[in-house]
C-alpha cells in the first residue's frame, strides 16, 4: 500500500497517468505514415532486437479497455500524445482521415469515462518525409508544425483540458543528434546545436497556433536531470555546471528568459541558425504552466576531452531497470528551481515520473513493489514542496501501460499494467491496485 494518498494533497491537485503514441498505439494501423522510428529501427544496431512500434500494444484496437483500467485506477487525468504521421503521413499536405477520426474516438472516449484529455503534439514520431527534408535541423520545421498543431486541434482541441507542443525538448535534440541514441540517431554538433533551436522555435510558433484556435491552459513539457559533480574539485563543478546548461538550462532558459546559457552557447553559438536570436520573441510565447518530466540524476566528472568535457559515473545509489540512480531529492530540487529561477508563480506539473521495473506475471498477479516505494518516495518530495509554496498543481505517473520503451525495445517495463507482448494481455500490477487505493478512498 502507498503512504500517501489523495488526501495528503491539495484538494485541486490533480492526478493522471501518461503514454504516448508511437509507444502503445501500434502504428501500422490506420493509414499512419512512416516516421523515421521505423527507419532507426530497422537499421541493425539501433534497437534492441531491431523491434520496433508497428504493434506496439494495439492501443489503437484496445485504447477502451485501456482507458477503463486509467478511469477505475481512480485517475483524474490522462495525458497523450497524437503522432504527426498518423495525423499527416507525409508530415505536409493533405491530412488522413482516419488519424483525425481515431483521436476523436480516444477524446470521446476520455470524457465518457470521467478522464480529462491532456495532449501532448509530439512524442518523437517524426514523419519519415520530413526526416528526409532535414527534419529538425531544417529551419522550415517549426512552420510545418504549426501547420500540423492547427489540423489536429481545429479537430480536438475544443476538448482538450490541456496542450502541450512537444514532449521533452532535450531527447529530441541532444539525445538525438549529438549522442545518437534515438532517431536520427546522429552525433553531429551542427545538426545537435539546430535541432535544439528549431524544436523550442517550433515550441513558441505551435503555442501561437493554439492561442489563435482559442485555446487555453497551454503549457510546455521539459524532462530534467539533476547534476551531481563527482566530487568538490572545481573542475568537477564546472563540468556539473555545464551539464545543467545543456540538459535544463537551455530549454527553460530559452523558454522563460529568452535566452540560452553561457555554458551551452561556448560549444553550440558556433553552429546556431543565422538570425536565432530574433526568434525569442516566437519562443517564449505564454505559457499557462509548466511541465517537469523526472526520473534520476547523474554524477557527472571533468573530461579532458573535447567540448563538453563531462563524462558521467556510476553513483552509489540503488538503480531502476534502466540502470537510473532512484534520487527523490532531485525532484524536490527542480520543483523549487524550477519555480525560483524560471517560472515564479506559474503552476508547476510532474508531467512524468516513474521506474522501469523487471516486472513478471506470477500467479496471475504482478508484486512490484520497488514501484510503490519509488511513487512513495517521489510524492513525499511533491509534498515537501507545495509546503515550501511551490505551486505544484498535479503529478503524473509514467506510464499507464508497459510499452514500446525506443531504442531498448519491448524489454523495460515502466507500465502500472503488465502487457504481455505475445499476447497483449493486460495484467494490474501491485502499483495499479495500491495506487487505485489511495486515490479513490475517501481518506488515508
Amino acid at each position: 500500500m502507498f503512504r500517501n494518498s489523495r488526501a495528503d494533497f491539495p484538494k485541486e491537485f490533480l492526478f493522471g497517468t501518461a503514454t504516448s503514441a508511437y509507444q502503445i498505439e501500434g502504428h501500422g494501423f490506420g493509414g499512419a505514415g512512416l516516421t523515421h522510428w521505423d527507419s532507426f529501427a530497422a537499421t541493425p544496431g539501433n534497437v534492441v532486437r531491431a523491434e520496433h512500434g508497428g504493434r506496439a500494444c494495439d492501443h489503437y484496437h484496445r485504447y477502451a479497455k485501456d482507458l477503463d483500467l486509467a478511469a477505475a485506477a481512480g485517475f483524474d487525468c490522462y495525458r497523450f500524445s497524437t503522432s504527426w504521421a498518423r495525423v499527416m503521413p507525409e508530415g505536409r499536405g493533405a491530412p488522413n482521415p482516419e488519424g483525425l477520426d481515431f483521436y476523436d474516438r480516444l477524446t470521446d472516449a476520455m470524457l465518457e469515462r470521467g478522464l480529462k484529455p491532456c495532449v501532448t503534439l509530439y512524442h518523437w514520431e517524426l514523419p519519415q518525409a520530413l526526416a528526409d527534408l532535414g527534419g529538425w535541423r531544417n529551419g522550415e520545421i517549426a512552420k510545418w508544425f504549426g501547420d500540423y498543431t492547427e489540423i489536429i486541434m481545429s479537430r480536438i482541441g475544443d476538448r482538450m483540458y490541456s496542450a502541450a507542443p512537444i514532449n521533452e525538448p532535450w531527447c529530441v535534440g541532444w539525445l538525438s543528434h549529438f549522442l545518437g541514441h534515438h532517431a536520427p540517431g546522429l552525433r553531429d554538433i551542427r545538426a545537435t546545436a539546430r535541432a535544439m533551436h528549431h524544436v523550442m522555435l517550433a515550441h513558441g510558433t505551435a503555442i501561437q497556433a493554439m492561442r489563435a484556435l482559442g485555446m487555453g491552459n497551454l503549457g510546455g513539457v521539459f524532462n530534467l536531470e539533476w547534476a551531481t559533480p563527482v566530487d568538490d574539485s572545481a573542475a568537477a563543478q564546472q563540468a556539473a555546471a555545464r551539464y545543467d546548461a545543456i540538459y535544463n538550462g537551455f530549454f527553460l532558459g530559452g523558454a522563460f528568459h529568452g535566452r540560452y546559457p553561457d555554458l551551452a552557447l561556448e560549444g553550440l553559438e558556433p553552429h546556431l541558425p543565422q538570425g536565432w536570436q530574433d526568434d525569442f520573441a516566437t519562443i517564449t510565447a505564454p505559457v499557462d504552466w509548466c511541465g517537469l518530466n523526472y526520473y534520476t540524476r547523474k554524477q557527472i566528472a571533468p573530461d579532458a576531452g573535447p567540448w563538453p568535457q563531462y563524462a558521467e559515473v556510476d553513483g552509489p545509489l540503488p538503480k531502476t531497470q534502466m540502470g537510473w540512480e532512484i534520487y527523490p531529492q532531485g525532484l524536490y530540487d527542480f520543483l523549487t528551481r524550477t519555480a525560483r529561477d524560471y517560472t515564479g508563480d506559474l503552476p508547476l506539473i510532474v508531467t512524468e515520473n516513474g521506474m522501469a521495473n523487471a516486472d513478471v506475471v506470477s500467479e496471475g498477479g504482478v508484486e512490484d513493489m520497488a514501484r510503490i516505494t519509488f511513487v512513495d518516495d517521489h510524492l513525499d518530495a511533491v509534498r515537501r514542496a507545495i509546503a515550501d509554496g511551490v505551486p505544484v498543481q498535479g503529478y503524473f505517473l509514467w506510464s499507464l501501460l508497459d510499452n514500446y520503451e525506443w531504442a531498448l525495445g519491448y524489454e523495460k517495463r515502466f507500465g502500472l499494467v503488465h502487457v504481455d507482448f505475445e499476447t497483449l494481455k493486460r495484467t494490474p500490477k501491485a502499483s495499479y491496485h495500491a495506487l487505485r487505493s489511495a486515490l479513490t478512498s475517501a481518506s488515508k
